[in-house]
């Protein structure tokens, strides 16, 4: 037994330095962990990539995009530069939904973004991990989307339309327009989400205020023109056009034939009117798509969908276009025009 350990180990050591190749192994080993070090520290950031998913083409909701944009850069995103969005446009063809939602599902995104009940159902069934964040929703509960708008409780939140509780309204100022109106021909998509609702308030309220109401299911573009046939053949007096994304991808031809018609319509969102519609009454959806971010936001830094409540709208819009009045031969009444929080003239 050596009773001098520690001379030893002296000994050693000042072999080792004396030992010019068991120097330099030393010197290239500590070398290459700093620059092992420097390279992880200097790996860049892992860039958020958010999948955005809608039935029209970029042209149709061009105004909800970049209000979309525009709640990213508030809260510091900066598209290619901190956030990558991948954009996906089925142009109108509902059947490429799964596949767009299956190919961001692939992508690994990490979120995905939905424009309304039809974009949401494929983007829900084809992933139950991935957030989704809703710009929209007709019904998100009545849907089976969300649990509760309180506490939505899967994998899927944003914001609500409240469409059920507005259709009523819609159907009330389309009376003030027109005070004989006893018939309105109602325009919608049984492939939307959350319509059967819609159009059971919607038979609530015409009941209340005298009129009946004729239903025209539009499942495809090539069904509008057959439809205000339709309309003008059962004498409707006004057309109502619910939420729908074949609708809304044609909202120039859904203007011109109600001209055509000479038939007053009011309609969800606001684009409508700027196409040559006469009227619409609804939540804005460009002030929406702005608030989807701030959940896109609150996702990324940690946040879990079950626990962000479903936002409810408080931006209403009342647009009317008198414009397209002139053109049908209507005067739209004092007492209307004064609420409208724009005319277009």
């Amino acid at each position: 037994m050596n009773a001098f350990p520690s001379k030893s180990l002296s000994h050693n050591r000042k072999s080792a330095i004396q030992n010019p190749k068991w120097l330099g192994f030393s010197i290239f080993a500590l070398v290459l962990v700093v620059v092992v070090a420097a390279a992880w520290a200097q790996q860049p950031a892992k860039i958020p990539r958010i999948g955005h998913l809608n039935t029209a083409t970029f042209s149709a909701i061009a105004e909800r995009i970049e209000a979309f944009r525009q709640g990213l850069r508030e809260l510091g995103y900066v598209e290619r530069k901190n956030i990558v969005v991948e954009w996906r446009y089925a142009e109108g063809k509902l059947d490429r939904l799964p596949a767009l939602a299956a190919e961001l599902v692939r992508l690994k995104v990490d979120v995905i973004v939905t424009t309304g009940p039809t974009t949401t159902r494929p983007a829900k069934e084809a992933t139950s991990m991935i957030p989704i964040v809703m710009t929209q929703d007709t019904d998100p509960v009545g849907n089976g989307f969300v649990a509760s708008l309180g506490r939505p409780g899967g994998n899927i939140t944003g914001l609500s339309s409240l469409a059920p509780e507005l259709s009523g309204k819609r159907l009330e100022l389309l009376k003030e327009i027109g005070p004989r109106l006893s018939r309105v021909a109602i325009l919608w998509s049984s492939t939307t989400p959350g319509s059967a609702e819609v159009l059971r308030e919607m038979e609530r309220a015409a009941g209340e205020l005298g009129v009946k109401l004729q239903s025209l299911d539009i499942v495809g573009a090539n069904a509008i023109e057959t439809a205000f046939l339709a309309a003008n053949k059962e004498r409707a007096d006004a057309v109502l056009v619910m939420s729908s994304g074949v609708l809304n991808a044609q909202r120039k031809q859904l203007a011109e034939l109600a001209v055509k018609g000479r038939l007053p319509a009011i309609y969800f969102r606001s684009e409508f009117v700027e196409d040559g519609g006469l009227m619409s009454y609804g939540a804005s959806f460009t002030d929406m798509d702005r608030r989807a971010a701030t959940y896109v936001d609150k996702i990324l830094k940690g946040a879990k969908p079950a626990d962000l409540p479903v936002e409810q709208p408080t931006k209403f819009e009342l647009i009317i276009n008198l414009k397209a009045a002139k053109q049908i031969g209507l005067t739209i009444p004092p007492n209307v025009l004064t609420r409208a929080d724009k005319v277009i003239r």
